[in-house]
């Protein structure tokens, strides 16, 4: 039997060579070409191929075609084969053990990738698999180069036992030992359960794609065995679950092609580690382009809601932003873009969803894209109208202290240059938590129509002046004079500039080309934390 009807058969062993004279070199040749062509079309036997299509996934070789530029991939292993026996195990030993691994290029950057076959044992991880995927992302990190892994397996591999737990433990210990130094992007494109779902959870950004993906740590007939809870696989970890409820899932599509498209547009706007500043290009929106839409788009009444969206629009490059996590905590958004051609941050209250209040989820969000922005030296703009933070038992006794306490410690961690943008309102302890001067933002502007105090006019005239209200012969004038007479002594737009805790007041129009100007300004910046093993931030 020859080496290609060995593969075809299953992969029992290898082959006796033949009697006789040594085959020629050319011989050989075509020996390897046979041996590839069978591991790549069919790793996992007949009608493979056919059976991941029917689930409406692609294979993993159509994943990575899309992922890389043409023609970059150098596949690592590709004849790896496992060493385990029993349960049928030692029958079937195909070429690359049920993951496919490598580097490529992306806009000619180098990246690493990690690619589960589902058609090989469904993707499940085993000794061979996890010694794949280790030295692949050994690799990334000592070669500086990010890392993405194409999630489509069914979590360990049960048949080896233990070694298949220890495999994901090397893979958890590699990704904790690469955050901040290289960017780790999982993108989930079919199931990923129990174990493997700590991985993605473990690195900067989490891609789904609907009705195929999902996520989760116990399925749903244990589920049901243990709570007795009736639940579907997208119910308990679909991609809309974790990109509006859980937050564990940055972004959520429909197939999978936009979502690798969204990958390398990702890509695009990183470095490749922790030591480069990000890819800037040419831009080609004029730099000192006038920012007349934000007169309109922004409401001098701190009552009225708007879209953040449309100004984050106005300010950036060409109108385009990238954001993350649209679909979970929307009372905050946070986003990647571009200001004269650079790359940046940008962390806005969202005033349609909830008055722009902070609450337990958008402080998160919030905290989890500052630390991800500092780790890759992306600049820091901050877009503040905020009314403080969510009231309530629930938010008090769900933490909101301890979670509030994360974006805190994210700004005053973060070393990037920070900029503090005040559209309209900032009041109590939300002015402070996002990015002020206090904290150590480097630059703090203001629009004319800003309100900054420890609340607004009517709480501070209710709490200030409530005994004379109480005994009025009309308690509304009363609350309504004093209201004015609150805001015209502390809450005019020029308080905080005066006592230097703004540094300018700016006409609306000005927004662009003084962020651009204030961050080539800052890009020479230099700052150090103190000397310790590490902070201890609120978990």
């Amino acid at each position: 039997m020859t080496i290609l009807e060995e593969r075809s058969a299953g992969g029992r062993g290898a082959a006796p060579a033949p009697p006789g004279a040594a085959p020629a070199m050319a011989d050989r040749v075509a020996e390897l070409e046979r041996v590839r062509a069978v591991a790549r079309s069919e790793p996992g036997g007949p009608g493979g191929t056919q059976r991941q299509h029917a689930r409406g996934k692609l294979t993993v070789r159509e994943r990575i075609d899309l992922l890389l530029d043409p023609g970059t991939f150098t596949e690592i292993e590709p004849l790896r084969r496992h060493r385990a026996g029993g349960f049928g195990l030692e029958r079937n030993r195909p070429y690359g053990d049920g993951v496919v691994t490598g580097w490529g290029e992306v806009d000619g950057r180098t990246v690493f990738v990690v690619a589960h076959d589902f058609r090989v044992f469904g993707g499940a991880l085993g000794e061979a698999h996890a010694a794949k995927i280790h030295k692949t992302m050994d690799l990334a990190e000592t070669t500086g180069a990010p890392l993405v892994t194409l999630c489509d397996g069914a979590g360990a591999r049960i048949q080896e036992g233990v070694t298949a737990l220890a495999g994901y433990g090397g893979i958890f210990r590699r990704n904790v030992r690469a955050s901040g130094v290289i960017p780790q992007i999982s993108v989930v494109l079919g199931p990923c359960a129990g174990g493997a779902a700590y991985s993605p959870a473990l690195t900067d950004f989490v891609f789904m794609v609907r009705e195929t993906a999902q996520l989760f740590i116990t399925g749903p007939d244990v589920v049901q065995a243990v709570n007795g809870e009736v639940v579907t696989h997208n119910e308990l970890g679909g991609a809309d679950v974790h990109a509006t409820r859980s937050g564990v899932a940055g972004f959520a599509y429909d197939d999978e092609e936009t979502c690798l498209a969204d990958v390398r547009y990702l890509l695009s706007l990183l470095p490749s580690n922790n030591r480069e500043l990000p890819p800037a290009v040419a831009p080609a929106d004029p730099v000192d382009r006038p920012t007349d839409g934000l007169l309109k788009l922004i409401p001098a009444d701190p009552n009225r809601a708007y879209d953040i969206r449309p100004v984050i629009e106005e300010i950036v490059d060409d109108g385009e932003f990238f954001e993350v996590h649209e679909g979970w905590a929307g009372n905050v958004v946070c986003a990647l873009a571009r200001l004269g051609g650079q790359v940046v941050g940008i962390i806005a209250n969202q005033p349609i969803a909830m008055a722009g209040v902070l609450d337990i989820s958008a402080a998160e969000k919030a905290a989890g894209f500052v630390q991800t922005c500092d780790s890759f030296n992306i600049p820091l703009v901050t877009l503040l109208d905020v009314p403080g933070f969510l009231p309530g038992v629930d938010q008090e006794h769900g933490g909101i202290i301890r979670h509030g306490a994360k974006l805190l410690y994210a700004y005053c961690n973060a070393t990037v240059p920070r900029i503090q943008v005040i559209l309209r309102k900032a009041y109590g302890g939300a002015y402070i938590v996002m990015d002020s001067r206090s904290i150590g933002a480097d630059l703090s502007f203001a629009l004319p129509i800003n309100e900054i105090a420890v609340m607004g006019p009517q709480g501070a005239a209710n709490v200030i002046f409530r005994r004379e209200i109480a005994a009025a012969a009309d308690p509304e004038e009363v609350r309504r004079r004093r209201m004015e007479e609150y805001r015209a002594e502390l809450v005019h737009p020029y308080y905080a500039a005066e006592r230097g805790l703004v540094d300018d007041v700016l006409d609306p129009r000005e927004t662009r080309h003084t962020l651009i100007r204030s961050l080539d300004m800052l890009r020479g910046k230099h700052a150090e934390l103190p000397s310790r093993k590490h902070g201890n931030p609120p978990m």
